[in-house]
Protein backbone atom coordinates (compact mmCIF):
# COMPACT_ATOMS: atom_id res chain seq x y z
CA UNK A 1 0.00 0.00 0.00
CA UNK A 2 1.36 3.15 -1.01
CA UNK A 3 5.03 1.94 -1.75
CA UNK A 4 4.77 0.73 2.13
CA UNK A 5 4.79 -3.24 0.60
CA UNK A 6 8.28 -4.13 1.25
CA UNK A 7 8.16 -2.30 5.31
CA UNK A 8 9.40 -4.30 7.96
CA UNK A 9 6.08 -5.12 9.93
CA UNK A 10 6.08 -4.82 13.97
CA UNK A 11 2.69 -5.98 15.82
CA UNK A 12 1.18 -3.46 18.62
CA UNK A 13 -1.17 -3.37 21.28
CA UNK A 14 -4.54 -4.81 19.83
CA UNK A 15 -7.43 -2.88 21.75
CA UNK A 16 -10.96 -4.75 22.91
CA UNK A 17 -12.32 -4.37 19.40
CA UNK A 18 -10.87 -6.71 16.36
CA UNK A 19 -8.89 -3.86 14.83
CA UNK A 20 -4.90 -4.27 14.63
CA UNK A 21 -1.87 -2.12 14.33
CA UNK A 22 1.52 -2.90 13.26
CA UNK A 23 4.43 0.43 12.93
CA UNK A 24 6.11 -0.31 9.64
CA UNK A 25 9.55 0.51 9.30
CA UNK A 26 10.90 1.89 6.10
CA UNK A 27 14.39 3.01 6.56
CA UNK A 28 14.06 5.94 8.29
CA UNK A 29 10.19 6.34 7.89
CA UNK A 30 7.84 4.74 10.04
CA UNK A 31 3.79 4.47 9.84
CA UNK A 32 1.18 3.14 11.72
CA UNK A 33 -0.90 0.20 9.63
CA UNK A 34 -4.51 -0.12 11.24
CA UNK A 35 -5.96 -3.09 9.68
CA UNK A 36 -10.25 -3.19 11.26
CA UNK A 37 -12.55 -5.08 9.02
CA UNK A 38 -16.12 -4.39 9.74
CA UNK A 39 -17.41 -5.67 12.75
CA UNK A 40 -21.27 -4.99 11.94
CA UNK A 41 -24.03 -3.07 10.47
CA UNK A 42 -23.99 0.69 10.16
CA UNK A 43 -26.71 2.42 12.48
CA UNK A 44 -28.60 4.94 9.81
CA UNK A 45 -30.29 7.98 11.56
CA UNK A 46 -33.85 6.68 9.77
CA UNK A 47 -33.84 3.33 11.66
CA UNK A 48 -36.51 2.47 14.27
CA UNK A 49 -35.45 1.48 17.69
CA UNK A 50 -36.92 -1.96 16.68
CA UNK A 51 -34.86 -2.16 13.73
CA UNK A 52 -31.79 -1.47 15.80
CA UNK A 53 -32.74 -3.95 18.37
CA UNK A 54 -32.77 -6.57 15.21
CA UNK A 55 -29.40 -5.51 13.71
CA UNK A 56 -27.48 -5.93 16.83
CA UNK A 57 -25.11 -4.17 19.22
CA UNK A 58 -23.37 -1.94 17.42
CA UNK A 59 -26.07 -0.26 16.04
CA UNK A 60 -28.04 -0.02 19.07
CA UNK A 61 -24.79 1.69 21.15
CA UNK A 62 -24.31 4.00 18.47
CA UNK A 63 -21.57 2.20 17.48
CA UNK A 64 -19.00 2.41 14.06
CA UNK A 65 -18.30 -1.45 13.97
CA UNK A 66 -14.75 -0.58 13.29
CA UNK A 67 -15.65 1.26 10.56
CA UNK A 68 -12.70 3.00 9.16
CA UNK A 69 -14.93 5.29 6.69
CA UNK A 70 -16.09 6.58 9.91
CA UNK A 71 -12.44 7.15 11.16
CA UNK A 72 -11.38 9.07 8.38
CA UNK A 73 -14.32 11.03 8.20
CA UNK A 74 -13.47 12.19 11.99
CA UNK A 75 -10.00 12.35 11.16
CA UNK A 76 -10.42 14.80 8.84
CA UNK A 77 -13.55 16.81 10.45
CA UNK A 78 -10.68 17.38 13.79
CA UNK A 79 -7.74 18.63 11.45
CA UNK A 80 -10.27 20.96 10.33
CA UNK A 81 -9.99 22.38 13.41
CA UNK A 82 -6.78 22.20 13.80
CA UNK A 83 -5.91 19.17 16.04
CA UNK A 84 -3.62 16.77 15.95
CA UNK A 85 -5.43 13.50 14.09
CA UNK A 86 -3.19 11.37 12.31
CA UNK A 87 -2.26 12.41 8.39
CA UNK A 88 -3.82 9.87 6.60
CA UNK A 89 -1.30 8.65 3.86
CA UNK A 90 -3.44 5.84 2.03
CA UNK A 91 -6.40 3.92 2.72
CA UNK A 92 -8.58 0.85 1.23
CA UNK A 93 -11.75 1.45 2.62
CA UNK A 94 -13.80 -1.73 1.13
CA UNK A 95 -10.94 -3.86 2.85
CA UNK A 96 -10.53 -2.00 6.26
CA UNK A 97 -7.41 -0.77 5.93
CA UNK A 98 -5.81 2.41 6.72
CA UNK A 99 -2.26 3.23 6.64
CA UNK A 100 -1.59 6.63 9.28
CA UNK A 101 0.68 8.93 10.38
CA UNK A 102 3.03 7.46 13.54
CA UNK A 103 2.60 10.38 16.31
CA UNK A 104 4.73 7.86 18.47
CA UNK A 105 4.29 5.28 21.59
CA UNK A 106 4.54 8.52 24.07
CA UNK A 107 0.50 7.65 25.40
CA UNK A 108 -0.69 10.10 28.34
CA UNK A 109 -0.49 7.17 30.60
CA UNK A 110 2.93 5.74 29.82
CA UNK A 111 4.46 9.34 29.78
CA UNK A 112 3.12 10.51 33.63
CA UNK A 113 4.27 7.18 34.95
CA UNK A 114 7.92 8.46 33.59
CA UNK A 115 7.13 11.87 35.34
CA UNK A 116 5.55 14.11 33.47
CA UNK A 117 3.48 17.00 34.62
CA UNK A 118 0.21 15.11 34.92
CA UNK A 119 -1.97 18.42 36.01
CA UNK A 120 -0.27 19.78 32.94
CA UNK A 121 -1.48 17.24 30.49
CA UNK A 122 -4.97 16.66 32.02
CA UNK A 123 -5.56 20.64 31.35
CA UNK A 124 -3.82 20.02 28.03
CA UNK A 125 -6.40 17.38 27.32
CA UNK A 126 -9.57 19.29 28.84
CA UNK A 127 -8.39 22.69 26.09
CA UNK A 128 -8.27 20.49 23.42
CA UNK A 129 -11.91 18.70 23.95
CA UNK A 130 -13.03 22.55 24.34
CA UNK A 131 -12.12 22.97 20.70
CA UNK A 132 -13.85 19.82 19.78
CA UNK A 133 -17.33 20.75 21.96
CA UNK A 134 -17.06 24.41 20.63
CA UNK A 135 -17.37 23.11 16.91
CA UNK A 136 -20.66 22.51 15.22
CA UNK A 137 -21.24 18.84 15.67
CA UNK A 138 -22.35 17.84 11.92
CA UNK A 139 -25.04 15.82 10.94
CA UNK A 140 -22.56 13.72 8.61
CA UNK A 141 -19.30 14.12 6.80
CA UNK A 142 -17.51 12.84 3.86
CA UNK A 143 -15.65 9.29 4.08
CA UNK A 144 -14.32 8.86 0.36
CA UNK A 145 -16.90 6.52 -0.38
CA UNK A 146 -20.19 8.07 1.31
CA UNK A 147 -21.18 10.32 3.61
CA UNK A 148 -20.85 8.83 7.60
CA UNK A 149 -23.78 9.87 10.13
CA UNK A 150 -22.68 11.66 12.97
CA UNK A 151 -25.54 9.84 15.01
CA UNK A 152 -27.58 11.29 18.39
CA UNK A 153 -26.31 9.36 21.67
CA UNK A 154 -30.02 8.68 22.16
CA UNK A 155 -32.46 6.69 25.24
CA UNK A 156 -31.61 3.37 23.35
CA UNK A 157 -28.48 3.83 23.68
CA UNK A 158 -27.97 4.71 27.12
CA UNK A 159 -30.49 2.23 27.58
CA UNK A 160 -28.89 -1.17 26.98
CA UNK A 161 -25.45 0.57 27.67
CA UNK A 162 -26.53 1.06 31.31
CA UNK A 163 -28.02 -2.73 31.52
CA UNK A 164 -25.12 -4.31 31.16
CA UNK A 165 -24.31 -3.73 34.17
CA UNK A 166 -28.03 -5.34 35.85
CA UNK A 167 -26.91 -8.33 33.73
CA UNK A 168 -23.72 -8.98 33.59
CA UNK A 169 -21.64 -8.29 37.16
CA UNK A 170 -24.27 -10.44 39.26
CA UNK A 171 -23.20 -12.72 36.76
CA UNK A 172 -19.33 -12.14 37.25
CA UNK A 173 -20.05 -11.39 41.10
CA UNK A 174 -22.67 -12.47 42.92
CA UNK A 175 -22.28 -10.34 45.78
CA UNK A 176 -23.62 -7.43 43.63
CA UNK A 177 -27.15 -8.47 43.60
CA UNK A 178 -28.81 -5.97 41.82
CA UNK A 179 -30.95 -8.89 39.82
CA UNK A 180 -32.17 -9.51 42.81
CA UNK A 181 -33.65 -5.92 42.83
CA UNK A 182 -37.13 -5.41 41.43
CA UNK A 183 -36.44 -4.98 37.82
CA UNK A 184 -39.00 -2.25 37.90
CA UNK A 185 -36.97 -0.50 40.59
CA UNK A 186 -33.66 -0.80 38.38
CA UNK A 187 -35.95 1.04 35.10
CA UNK A 188 -37.12 3.47 36.96
CA UNK A 189 -33.47 4.42 38.32
CA UNK A 190 -31.96 3.88 34.87
CA UNK A 191 -34.61 6.29 32.81
CA UNK A 192 -34.66 8.95 35.51
CA UNK A 193 -30.66 9.24 34.76
CA UNK A 194 -31.52 9.02 31.26
CA UNK A 195 -34.56 11.51 31.23
CA UNK A 196 -32.17 13.91 33.15
CA UNK A 197 -29.36 13.26 30.46
CA UNK A 198 -31.27 13.79 27.70
CA UNK A 199 -32.11 17.71 29.06
CA UNK A 200 -28.91 18.92 29.02
CA UNK A 201 -26.85 20.67 26.08
CA UNK A 202 -25.27 18.67 23.39
CA UNK A 203 -22.20 18.57 21.65
CA UNK A 204 -19.53 16.58 19.24
CA UNK A 205 -18.01 14.45 21.53
CA UNK A 206 -15.30 11.65 21.25
CA UNK A 207 -17.00 8.77 23.74
CA UNK A 208 -13.50 7.18 23.96
CA UNK A 209 -11.32 9.70 25.42
CA UNK A 210 -9.07 9.11 28.34
CA UNK A 211 -4.95 9.15 29.08
CA UNK A 212 -4.55 5.65 26.87
CA UNK A 213 -5.58 6.70 23.82
CA UNK A 214 -3.92 10.39 23.94
CA UNK A 215 -0.53 10.26 22.49
CA UNK A 216 1.65 13.95 24.41
CA UNK A 217 3.24 15.65 21.11
CA UNK A 218 5.17 18.30 23.48
CA UNK A 219 7.02 19.47 20.19
CA UNK A 220 3.81 20.86 18.84
CA UNK A 221 1.56 23.93 19.87
CA UNK A 222 -1.17 24.63 22.38
CA UNK A 223 -4.06 22.29 21.69
CA UNK A 224 -2.04 20.21 19.21
CA UNK A 225 0.14 19.06 21.71
CA UNK A 226 -2.48 16.23 21.83
CA UNK A 227 -2.85 13.64 19.62
CA UNK A 228 -5.99 12.08 19.69
CA UNK A 229 -6.92 8.15 18.82
CA UNK A 230 -9.90 6.24 18.45
CA UNK A 231 -12.77 8.22 17.78
CA UNK A 232 -14.07 6.83 15.15
CA UNK A 233 -17.37 5.99 17.55
CA UNK A 234 -17.57 10.15 17.46
CA UNK A 235 -21.59 10.97 17.99
CA UNK A 236 -23.46 13.89 18.85
CA UNK A 237 -23.72 13.58 22.87
CA UNK A 238 -23.08 15.19 25.78
CA UNK A 239 -19.23 17.35 26.77
CA UNK A 240 -19.95 15.80 29.99
CA UNK A 241 -19.21 12.45 28.95
CA UNK A 242 -16.12 12.80 27.75
CA UNK A 243 -15.01 13.99 31.23
CA UNK A 244 -16.46 11.06 32.53
CA UNK A 245 -14.30 9.23 30.11
CA UNK A 246 -11.31 11.16 30.93
CA UNK A 247 -11.63 11.74 34.43
CA UNK A 248 -13.02 8.28 35.81
CA UNK A 249 -11.06 6.53 34.43
CA UNK A 250 -10.46 2.49 35.26
CA UNK A 251 -7.41 2.05 34.46
CA UNK A 252 -5.30 5.08 36.30
CA UNK A 253 -6.25 7.04 39.39
CA UNK A 254 -6.19 10.64 38.25
CA UNK A 255 -5.37 13.30 41.18
CA UNK A 256 -7.87 15.50 42.51
CA UNK A 257 -5.11 18.08 41.29
CA UNK A 258 -5.04 16.94 37.53
CA UNK A 259 -9.01 16.65 37.73
CA UNK A 260 -9.70 20.27 38.99
CA UNK A 261 -7.22 21.57 36.83
CA UNK A 262 -8.53 19.78 33.48
CA UNK A 263 -12.67 21.25 34.66
CA UNK A 264 -11.26 24.70 35.63
CA UNK A 265 -9.40 25.00 32.39
CA UNK A 266 -12.50 23.52 30.24
CA UNK A 267 -14.76 26.23 32.11
CA UNK A 268 -12.64 28.93 31.42
CA UNK A 269 -12.61 28.63 27.64
CA UNK A 270 -16.27 27.72 27.18
CA UNK A 271 -17.58 29.42 30.67
CA UNK A 272 -20.84 27.98 32.16
CA UNK A 273 -21.59 27.24 35.70
CA UNK A 274 -19.52 24.87 37.80
CA UNK A 275 -22.75 23.27 40.08
CA UNK A 276 -24.29 22.85 36.79
CA UNK A 277 -21.15 21.09 35.11
CA UNK A 278 -20.93 18.92 38.42
CA UNK A 279 -24.51 17.53 38.45
CA UNK A 280 -23.96 16.65 34.43
CA UNK A 281 -21.37 15.51 35.00
CA UNK A 282 -22.50 13.05 37.83
CA UNK A 283 -25.52 11.92 35.97
CA UNK A 284 -22.77 11.09 33.06
CA UNK A 285 -20.83 9.60 35.35
CA UNK A 286 -23.16 6.97 36.57
CA UNK A 287 -24.32 6.37 33.26
CA UNK A 288 -21.01 5.79 31.90
CA UNK A 289 -19.72 4.03 34.75
CA UNK A 290 -22.34 1.68 34.98
CA UNK A 291 -21.77 0.96 31.15
CA UNK A 292 -18.11 0.30 31.79
CA UNK A 293 -18.38 -2.04 34.95
CA UNK A 294 -21.12 -3.91 33.00
CA UNK A 295 -18.45 -4.35 30.06
CA UNK A 296 -15.97 -4.99 32.06
CA UNK A 297 -17.77 -7.99 33.92
CA UNK A 298 -19.11 -9.19 30.66
CA UNK A 299 -15.52 -9.31 29.44
CA UNK A 300 -14.08 -11.41 32.17
CA UNK A 301 -17.23 -13.96 32.44
CA UNK A 302 -18.73 -14.39 28.86
CA UNK A 303 -15.49 -13.62 26.75
CA UNK A 304 -12.66 -15.06 29.24
CA UNK A 305 -10.55 -12.42 29.57
CA UNK A 306 -9.46 -12.21 32.96
CA UNK A 307 -6.94 -9.16 32.64
CA UNK A 308 -10.56 -6.87 33.17
CA UNK A 309 -9.99 -8.24 36.62
CA UNK A 310 -7.53 -5.71 37.25
CA UNK A 311 -9.62 -2.74 36.24
CA UNK A 312 -12.64 -3.67 37.86
CA UNK A 313 -11.90 -3.06 41.41
CA UNK A 314 -11.70 0.33 40.48
CA UNK A 315 -14.48 1.19 38.06
CA UNK A 316 -16.57 0.20 40.90
CA UNK A 317 -14.89 2.50 42.96
CA UNK A 318 -15.78 5.24 40.18
CA UNK A 319 -19.65 4.26 40.36
CA UNK A 320 -19.48 4.38 44.30
CA UNK A 321 -18.00 7.76 43.53
CA UNK A 322 -20.91 9.55 41.23
CA UNK A 323 -23.47 7.80 43.29
CA UNK A 324 -22.59 10.55 45.88
CA UNK A 325 -24.41 13.30 43.90
CA UNK A 326 -27.87 14.25 44.62
CA UNK A 327 -29.31 13.89 41.27
CA UNK A 328 -28.43 10.30 40.79
CA UNK A 329 -30.22 8.99 44.23
CA UNK A 330 -32.90 6.95 42.54
CA UNK A 331 -29.96 4.94 41.14
CA UNK A 332 -27.98 4.99 44.44
CA UNK A 333 -30.77 3.65 46.40
CA UNK A 334 -30.64 0.46 43.76
CA UNK A 335 -27.33 0.43 44.50
CA UNK A 336 -28.12 0.18 48.23
CA UNK A 337 -30.48 -2.53 48.02
CA UNK A 338 -28.69 -4.63 45.74
CA UNK A 339 -24.27 -3.75 46.37
CA UNK A 340 -24.19 -1.60 49.15
CA UNK A 341 -20.88 -2.26 49.61
CA UNK A 342 -19.97 -0.33 46.81
CA UNK A 343 -21.32 2.80 48.20
CA UNK A 344 -18.94 5.39 49.32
Amino acid sequence: MAGWGDAHRMPLGADASTRRYERLTRGDDTAIFMIAPAEGLVCRPEHTEDERLALGWDAQSRLAASRVDAFIAMTRFLKSLDLSAPDIIAADIPAGLVLLEDMGDDLFARVIEQGEDEIALYRAAAQALAVVHGARAPTSLPSGTDDWPVLDYDALALKVNANLFYEWSPQQDPTIGVDRVPITQWEDARDALISEALTFPRALILRDYHAENLIWLPERDGVKRVGLLDYQDAVNGWPEWDFAMLLQDARREVSADASEAAIGAYLDQTGGSREAFDKRLAVLGTLNALRVAGVFARLIHRDKKPKYLDFLPRQLQLLGETLRHPATAPMRAVIQQGAPHLLI
